[in-house]
């Protein structure tokens, strides 16, 4: 079996790495949080012209039909970057859930091929998470209600908005009052493809926090070599080379249980709740760790608001707990794999 990515999907990645350096420096996502609606209309623009919003949307509603796996790339460039806006909600979380709805459903081929054209936004309100991002400035809410499926409008919402952390993160708390012409999907089809949208909006969670760590690994040690103390770089002393390490192992062990993740996710199989709930964890505590070390070497600076390492670190921090807190993925996995007769071993890997 070859597990490498193929020269497109390295050369996708690439690409989309250098779309976002240049179009999101830090100085212009200052400028997004300090606005009243902290989204940019110029970069969702832009991205859909790059057909980001394409890439899960069915060939048949004018998308690219790509899988979980080309999401996994995705998003850790969105994480690297601190893109400020809920892109994945719409084009990952919202167009699989579309998408997993029987054909003859309303309103589904058009909100697909109006995602693909990246002119709607869909904000997801998934029991698992009491705050939903971006209903503020949504078209259309997908709401979960005791497994049924509903699609409303954000007036059918009432709607408390909630800071946060991380000012790029536009959360509210909603009340929504179900009735029949509203819901979409019964709850006996909706149970299920509401566990595999949490698995999408886990995996989007576990594949930006993976950005994140990495993007302040490399500020951290572009910092430890520019700042001197006793005419030295602090890169050269043991302790912060210690530091620095300790973030990159973390980072190189949460790739392959992401990527593993992601291949479960895309091939449908059982067990790809404990392969989503283990790269939460593991890409959350890359990031965390990234960010506590980050913080050592920066010192106190690395919280003002002048140290770009602070924007990513309180992403990171407000991430955390999307999508699922830690205790929730950690009895997720527990469940599995301490149950009579689990499927556990090397050779299990990738069995079904």
């Amino acid at each position: 079996m070859d597990f490498t990515f193929t020269e497109d999907q390295l050369a996708f990645k690439e690409a989309i790495g250098r779309f976002l350096m240049v179009e999101a420096p830090p100085e212009m996502l200052r400028e997004i949080w300090e606005t009243d609606e902290g989204r940019s209309p110029e970069l969702r623009r832009k991205m859909a012209e790059q057909g980001l919003t394409a890439l899960s949307v069915p060939e048949e509603q004018g998308g690219l039909g790509m899988d979980d796996v080309a999401w996994s790339l995705l998003t850790q460039e969105l994480g690297y970057y601190a893109i400020p806006d809920s892109m994945a909600d719409t084009a990952y979380v919202a167009a699989g859930l579309l998408a997993a709805l029987p054909e003859a459903t309303p309103d589904r081929n058009a909100l697909l091929e109006r995602i693909a054209e990246g002119s709607i936004r869909i904000a997801v309100a998934h029991g698992i998470s009491p705050l939903v991002a971006d209903v503020h400035m949504a078209d259309k809410v997908l709401v979960h209600y005791e497994g049924e499926v509903h699609l409303v409008s954000k007036e059918a919402l009432a709607c408390q908005r909630n800071t946060s952390i991380d000012s790029s993160r536009r959360l509210s708390r909603i009340q929504f009052q179900p009735d029949s012409s509203s819901r979409i999907l019964g709850a006996e089809a909706g149970t299920s493809v509401w566990a595999e949208t949490l698995n999408r909006g886990v995996l989007a969670v576990a594949g930006q926090s993976l950005g994140l760590a990495q993007r302040m690994l490399d500020l951290s040690v572009d910092y430890a070599v520019q700042r001197k103390q006793f005419g030295k770089p602090i890169g050269s002393f043991q302790a912060v080379k210690h530091k620095m390490a300790d973030v990159a192992g973390a980072i190189e062990f949460a790739k392959p249980v992401l990527y593993r993740a992601a291949y479960a996710l895309a091939s449908g199989e059982a067990r790809a709740d404990l392969h989503v709930s283990h790269a939460k964890l593991a890409c959350c505590k890359a990031a965390w760790l990234s960010a506590r070390h980050g913080i050592q070497v920066h010192g106190a600076m690395g919280y003002t608001w002048e140290a770009d390492l602070q924007m990513f670190m309180k992403r990171a921090w407000a991430l955390n707990a999307s999508w699922g807190t830690r205790e929730f993925h950690q009895n997720r996995i527990a469940d599995i794999v301490l149950s009579d007769g689990a499927p556990i071993g090397p050779q299990f890997t990738f069995g079904d």
